[in-house]
């Protein structure tokens, strides 16, 4: 058993050792700290003294004390500067290098060429051997971990590829169309399986980019319709399916505008009106394509706002391409025909729509898309109108449109479909106001009142169903419905009073240019008479508003009429004092002072009760 004070001898020697690896420990995170950035220096602890022993030490001394560290004098932080210098060296210079590598190869190849070194066959061989070398070399990098620079490689290597069969076929002639066509169209699939089996979207579009533009490079200028369309909607089928299984959506995008491309570059060149079916039912076929992508196509958990928006992108700008496409053939046929098919289109929304509102949609995939649809829909119905109608038909159509439309947005409490026939409504007025040209020999019965009155009816139902909503906004729009009403129908009786008038000046005015005795008189006696028609008018219904206002107890009503007689009183002050005939002006005075008594007797007999509400508020009466 070892003696007490040998025990006390070596407790001291570990005593003595841990500070010293303490000291050590202190001097090297010092070193650390000048080394590297501040913000990756941990804090530092404080060392023991050699000669201290830590049970000898004060208790606040034993504790390490973190010292904070310095921040390094530079302005630029290192890993930043190391993060450029990075893409510098591994994208930036591979690009250029690869660039002037191929340049340098084409050099030397074309000087080849124009020495006739080389024969076609030899170089249409030294492409095709280049292109697949080429892929192979990128799966080295890619095994490496350099997945950028290997797509890179394979972008190059697929590109030379098809342009050693264009020239194989297009340039020397040394092979068939058919041949070629074959060849390509193993390139594109080679490229589809390389994209699957790597889980690189980047190689699936390089493949479709090919498969689209197979056709460019074997084109003989000749018209092959069926062939062409029928190679596009597989490309655009076997697009779909990849969109069904791989969260690509973007692809969508880039086989669309393909697509597009090649439809208007056949239809600029080839196409003729005894081609109308065919083509009809390819462009419905590729519509059908399109319209099913975006419901099917699947999306990233966590993409950005550039994929998440395709769906919407594709189902819109695919209906507007279709339906102008079918327009531009349809026109010269019959406007019926165009306006039956806008219509169709509108009930094949329709019905997307109410598959779309019955499935239960993931954010990621369809969110609001049936809210798309059925905004197409009723822009189809808006669209038709015009095309089969004429005239204030149209009118009436939007009218008839915008009613429809509130009377089911009211059924399934939708604001969307009310704000769509609030703007049906607004065109229809729109186009009443400033666009209709109406001629009609009949007051009040004509075709000019009649759409009046519809607009008015609509107008009626806007305000009956905003005000059953009972919140602030059906409140206002239900006052403004009721302003637009009564608006629209003194413009309407406005119109017929200046109307009947232009017609009897026109008639008294037989021989323009020339002075016939009794014209002139005639002429001011129906000018008086219009100017006091006009104020009788407005006198009329701003009293016919009051009673309403007061029958139904509205001060919303009851204020329309008092700005509109005073709006009156105005008048008949200012204008109707100097212009009128002494008689008409005595009677726009008795008739304007008889209704301003009738109301303002109405307000002392306080038949509205107005002065008790107020006391009962708490009000001064």
């Amino acid at each position: 058993m070892p003696e007490p004070a040998d025990l006390t001898r070596e407790l001291a020697e570990l005593r003595q050792l841990i500070a010293e690896l303490t000291a050590r420990v202190y001097r090297l995170e010092r070193g650390l700290e000048k080394q590297l950035p501040a913000e990756s220096v941990p804090a530092a602890i404080v060392p023991v003294p050699k000669t201290a022993v830590p049970s000898q030490l004060p208790p606040d001394e034993m504790s390490p004390t973190p010292i904070k560290p310095s921040r390094p004098a530079t302005d630029l932080p290192v890993h930043d500067s190391a993060d450029l210098e990075s893409r510098i060296g591994s994208h930036w210079l591979n690009r250029v290098g690869i660039a002037a590598v191929l340049i340098g190869v084409s050099y030397f190849l074309k000087y080849a060429f124009d020495n006739n070194w080389i024969g076609a066959a030899g170089r249409v061989t030294i492409g095709l051997l280049a292109g697949i070398a080429v892929i192979v070399w990128s799966e080295r990098f890619r095994s490496r971990g350099y997945h950028i620079f290997s797509f890179s490689l394979k972008a190059i290597g697929v590109g030379v590829l098809y342009l050693s069969l264009w020239a194989a076929f297009q340039v020397y002639n040394l092979i068939p169309s058919a041949i070629a066509f074959i060849a390509m169209l193993l390139v594109t699939a080679s490229t589809v399986i390389l994209a699957l089996a790597q889980e690189a979207e980047m190689l699936a579009a390089l493949a479709l980019t090919g498969g689209l533009l197979t056709p460019v490079l074997l084109s003989t200028g000749r018209n092959r319709e069926v062939e062409l369309f029928t190679y596009v909607a597989l490309l655009n089928a076997a697009t779909l399916v990849l969109v069904i299984f791989k969260p690509w959506r973007r692809l969508l995008v880039l086989s669309f505008i393909g697509t597009l491309a090649l439809y208007l570059g056949w239809y600029a060149s080839f196409y003729t009106r005894a081609q109308l079916r065919t083509t009809f039912g390819f462009a419905t076929l590729f519509f059908a394509i399109f319209a099913i992508a975006p419901l099917v196509s699947r999306g990233r958990e966590s993409e950005g706002h550039v994929s998440a928006a395709v769906p919407h992108f594709i189902a819109f700008v695919n209906a507007v391409v279709y339906f102008l496409q079918v327009y531009a053939m349809l026109e010269e046929v019959d406007k019926t025909t165009s306006a039956w098919f806008a219509l169709a289109l509108a009930a094949v929304y329709i019905f997307l729509s109410r598959r779309m509102q019955a499935r239960e949609a993931s954010a990621s995939t369809v969110a609001n898309l049936h809210f798309l649809h059925l905004a197409l829909a009723i822009g189809f119905i808006t669209i038709a109108i015009p095309i089969r109608l004429n005239a204030h038909w149209i009118t009436i159509g939007w009218f008839v449109e915008a009613g429809l439309l509130l009377w089911i947005a009211d059924r399934i409490k939708s604001d969307f479909l009310s704000a769509f026939g609030i703007g049906a409504l607004v065109l229809g007025v729109a186009r009443l106001l400033f666009i209709d040209d109406f001629y009609s020999q009949r007051p009040l019965l004509n075709a000019r009142m009649a759409v009046h009155v519809v607009a008015i009816i609509v107008l009626a139902l806007v305000a009956w169903y905003a005000a059953k909503r009972g919140d602030d906004t059906g409140r206002q729009a239900a006052a403004i419905a009721i302003i637009a009403l009564n608006a629209l129908a003194l413009i309407a009786l406005s119109r017929e009073v200046a109307d009947y008038y232009s017609r009897a000046l026109a008639a008294v005015r037989r021989t323009p240019g020339t002075w016939v005795p009794g014209e002139w008189s005639d002429t001011k006696n129906l000018v008086i008479a219009r100017d006091f028609t006009f104020s009788a008018l407005w006198m009329g219904y701003g009293a016919v508003l009051m009673v309403i206002g007061f029958w139904r107890r509205s001060a919303f009503v009851r204020w329309q009429a008092l700005a509109l007689i005073a709006a009156t009183a105005a008048k008949v002050f200012i204008y109707d004092v100097s212009q009128l005939d002494r008689g008409y002006r005595i009677l726009s005075f008795i008739v304007l002072g008889i209704i301003l008594l009738a109301i303002s007797f109405g307000y002392q007999r306080d038949w509205l009760k107005l002065s008790r509400a107020s006391r009962t508020a708490g009000d001064r009466p």
